[in-house]
């Protein structure tokens, strides 16, 4: 039987879902530095302007920036250094596959404490036209009007 992960939120992409349709997720591990590590635990981490490449058969993330750790000084990087992610062979071909189709993307969707370990959550994505994130939000107001019809209701 396995244990329920310990499962920590450092760090969010909603403009990710508001730009893009999400087709499949993957969970990748990344090589960090201590300070950065640190840095994470107190929660310094932005990934809202994140990007992912393939290169040699390795996946990077460029952009995510993690703020310097305080009280790190000689061993602080660059915040906005490229940084490596750790998935299997089988797995990086299987998404070069999918973004080789025209108009696929990968995005980092969230960073993440598992465990001890810092793991991002990226996904297979196709880009959103104006029209469609019109008709999201069209959704999002019909639904809170929704709930708040609902809730006016109930109150009497």
């Amino acid at each position: 039987m396995k244990k329920e992960s310990n499962i920590r939120l450092i760090a969010n992409n909603k403009k990710a879902y508001h730009d893009y349709f999400i087709e499949d997720k993957y969970e990748a591990g990344i090589s960090l530095a201590g300070t950065e590590v640190k840095s994470l635990r107190m929660g310094k981490c932005s990934v809202k302007e994140a990007f992912i490449r393939i290169e040699n058969g390795e996946m990077f993330i460029y952009g995510m920036h993690i703020s310097p750790y305080e009280k790190g000084n000689i061993f602080n990087k660059d915040p906005l250094r490229v940084r490596k992610l750790l998935l299997h062979r089988s797995e990086i071909n299987k998404i070069e596959g999918k973004i080789a189709e025209k108009g696929f993307t990968l995005v980092p969707l969230r960073v993440y404490f598992k465990g001890s370990l810092v793991k991002v959550e990226i996904g297979t994505a196709k880009g959103k036209k104006l029209y469609d994130k019109r008709q999201d939000i069209a959704k999002k107001d019909q639904r809170r009007e929704a709930e708040r019809d609902f809730k006016v209701k109930n109150l009497y």
